[in-house]
């Protein structure tokens, strides 16, 4: 099942085999728990957000179109949720932090310097717990969720153009904004400027 594609697993979901549906939970449950996190730091609301969105993908299963693009259909969906239950909450809920472990930061902060073509490690060792949020709370928002579902949520830059509904040039214009910025937070703190990374992924 682990070699099943998405839209194979989704098929069989659509013919009322339940166990595609298991396949499919196990395999995005984390994913999307972590994009709801990155987006509300409140990981009982993240954890809803996230059964509600797969709850949603089992109960429109007959409305997919096998096109290879589930994961942007999927993410599409859950920031839909996203958006509105947002606009349903107040702001004291909204702004409940969750601490996360100094390895948590860490294993961000390693994937940042991933993206961003860094060879200096220092730039994990250095930086102080929270650095990973600070640096993304102060991109404009659609360079944001544009940076995090590419980098975090793994998707495609086709796949987040689907998701967050903009052009794909919009999209790429977006992800090596967000980069060009990290970056240069990234020299302000001293830290040595990564070599240039291209527009060229997807």
């Amino acid at each position: 099942m682990e070699d099943e594609s998405d839209d194979d697993l989704m098929i069989r979901l659509q013919s009322g085999e339940t166990d595609a549906f298991d396949a499919l939970v196990e395999r995005y449950q984390g994913r999307l728990i972590g994009f709801f996190m990155r987006n509300t730091r409140d990981i009982q609301f993240a954890e809803d957000l996230a059964q509600e969105t797969l709850l949603k993908v089992y109960n429109q299963a007959w409305n997919y179109m096998p096109q290879n693009r589930f994961r942007g259909w999927m993410f599409q969906i859950g920031r839909n949720l996203l958006i509105d239950n947002v606009r349903r909450r107040s702001n004291d809920a909204l702004i409940r932090a969750v601490k996360r472990t100094q390895s948590d930061e860490q294993n961000e902060m390693a994937r940042l310097a991933e993206e961003l073509n860094s060879p200096d490690e220092k730039l994990i060792h250095q930086e102080t717990s929270g650095i990973v949020d600070e640096l993304l709370s102060e991109l404009p928002p659609e360079q944001r969720e544009t940076f995090e579902l590419h980098v975090f949520s793994e998707l495609s830059l086709p796949e987040v153009a689907e998701v967050t509904d903009v052009p794909l040039p919009t999209c790429k214009s977006r992800l090596r904004l967000a980069r060009e910025k990290l970056v240069e937070k990234l020299k302000c703190r001293g830290i040595e400027r990564p070599p240039p990374v291209g527009d060229g992924v997807v």
